[in-house]
């Protein structure tokens, strides 16, 4: 299947963001090489609040975000958007694995669009392009901060690419809970917020101090809500410091309770969340040593849109990413070549019939195919195993946890005895197709053992349900008694997992 190109006028993209309190969605044009914003929806659902102590979302804050989902769905269906990303972040990322599968079921059915949970170097990378986009562009470095209702990301980069990211498990709804309960503020809780924040940004600290931004830059609601503050107060004209939030701080401990904190352009849903946030931001500031800090408008839902046309355009973030895993830990480049193109033409024979022809299959499994022998670089012995684990677990930018698995449970198939286990571990859409996917690359590993120059021998593969019939040149399988045997093999591990596999010689 053939990618498909940027369709002019016609091609209408949307992202949606599933933050920790609110959720965000934009809706941009793409024509003539840029987007053009159509539409933005923003609502406070509170998702963070929602998560109990053992991490499951309670009944009202997930009604609170399918109702949410369901306005934003009806918009989407309104502008007939081609392509839509929807981006799950923090309070997903730690919702228990059970009862945010079945969440995420119910948002996809009220939003019509599976929802990805991203991590948090991910989320960080998103959010540096979506600033950058934002902003005038500069040849130097630039520092992006981003303070969210569940986490905090720091970035930074030069032009629209990230080098240093990092995600901190501390954000504005949680902090604002946890020390500013039931509305109250008082200088000591603050100084608890801070020393909370100062034990999060300390192990990261160091690595951000090595090089001075010519341009810091804030994102997101938190930061955008103080800079409308000290503007409307007469202060920030070129940026916030860290005095201006020191003078915010004195005058919300004098107020003594958000009910009675009078700050010009502070609406009542961000009054709730803004001790917390300030706390956080101030530490950012001082720890980094940053002196002062621009508004940006662009944030995560615009850079989920900027990678998409990314992805468009050739640009995509994850062929970066598995181009440089496979440069670090040294994968044989023409071993990995030859298995991929074996695995790709035995796709394309198959695709329709196991219905597995959508483009995300193709690049899921060239991508596996590319790193299969990933895990070579830490022992030979198992290495399918130790590959499994760094796909898994690895700092991916561009891919999704669920793309992540899926790579990871391939990987730790892709020899040996057919291990079922990985795949019951995926979301219920991904795991035949990542079944079939991983036989796929059994098979072209298989073809390649011998790492020959000419590559997998001329098969013909057809499937049909649990039944494939692999037809091969008599004289080959004559000529290779070693992979005739591996076949036979490979026969007796498919049958573990309920498929047949059957082998056939022809005479040409």
């Amino acid at each position: 299947m053939r990618r498909s190109r940027p369709g002019g006028d016609k091609e209408i993209l949307g992202a949606v963001d599933l933050g920790s309190n609110s959720f965000h969605m934009v809706v941009a044009r793409f024509s003539h090489g840029q987007l053009v914003v159509i539409d933005r929806l923003r609502e406070t659902v509170r998702l963070a609040a929602g998560l109990d102590r053992r991490n499951r979302l309670d009944a009202a804050s997930q009604r609170r975000a399918l109702e949410c989902l369901a306005r934003f769905g009806e918009r989407l269906r309104n502008v007939h958007a081609a392509r839509v990303r929807v981006v799950g972040t923090s309070t997903l990322r730690r919702a228990r694995a059970r009862g945010a599968e079945g969440f995420r079921g119910r948002t996809r059915r009220a939003l019509g669009h599976p929802v990805e949970v991203i991590s948090g170097i991910e989320e960080a990378r998103l959010i540096y392009l979506g600033v950058s986009h934002s902003l005038p562009k500069i040849r130097g470095l630039q520092t992006v901060v981003d303070i969210g209702g569940g986490s905090t990301e720091i970035i930074q980069g030069r032009g629209f690419r990230a080098e240093i990211m990092a995600s901190l498990s501390i954000g504005c709804v949680g902090l604002s809970a946890q020390l500013f309960a039931g509305g109250r503020i008082s200088a000591r809780a603050f100084r608890a917020a801070r020393q909370a924040a100062r034990l999060e940004l300390e192990p990261v600290r160091a690595r951000f101090l090595e090089r001075t931004p010519v341009r810091v830059a804030g994102a997101s609601g938190t930061i955008r809500a103080v800079g409308d503050v000290l503007t409307a107060l007469g202060r920030a004209r070129k940026g916030i410091t860290i005095e201006d939030l020191e003078f915010l701080i004195g005058r919300m401990v004098a107020a003594g309770h958000i009910a009675r904190l009078q700050l010009p352009g502070l609406g009542p849903e961000r009054a709730e969340v803004l001790p917390g946030g300030i706390a956080i931001l101030v530490e950012a500031m001082a720890a980094l040593k940053l002196r002062r800090m621009i508004v940006a408008e662009g944030a995560l839902r615009e850079g989920i849109l900027y990678d998409m046309v990314g992805r468009l355009t050739d640009e995509d973030a994850r062929v970066r990413t598995v181009r440089a895993m496979r440069a670090r830990f040294r994968v044989d480049a023409g071993q990995a070549r030859r298995v991929t193109a074996t695995a790709l033409g035995l796709w394309r024979q198959v695709a329709a019939s196991w219905e597995i022809d959508r483009e995300s299959d193709r690049h899921l499994l060239s991508w596996a195919a590319a790193l299969h022998e990933l895990g070579l670089d830490i022992a030979h012995s198992h290495y399918h195993q130790h590959g499994a684990y760094l796909l898994e677990n690895s700092d991916m930018p561009g891919f999704t946890r669920d793309e992540q698995r899926v790579l990871a449970a391939m990987v730790r198939c892709h020899r040996r005895k057919f291990a079922e286990v990985p795949f019951g571990a995926l979301g219920r859409e991904w795991r035949t197709r990542a079944l079939r996917l991983a036989v796929l690359l059994r098979l072209a590993v298989l073809f390649n053992r011998g790492r020959h120059p000419g590559g997998g021998p001329p098969a013909r593969l057809r499937a049909a349900g649990r039944d494939l019939e692999l037809s091969l040149p008599a004289a080959w399988l004559r000529a290779n008694p070693l992979s005739a045997a591996d076949l036979d093999r490979e026969a007796r591990f498919l049958r573990a997992v309920g498929l047949r596999l059957r082998v056939t010689p022809r005479r040409r």
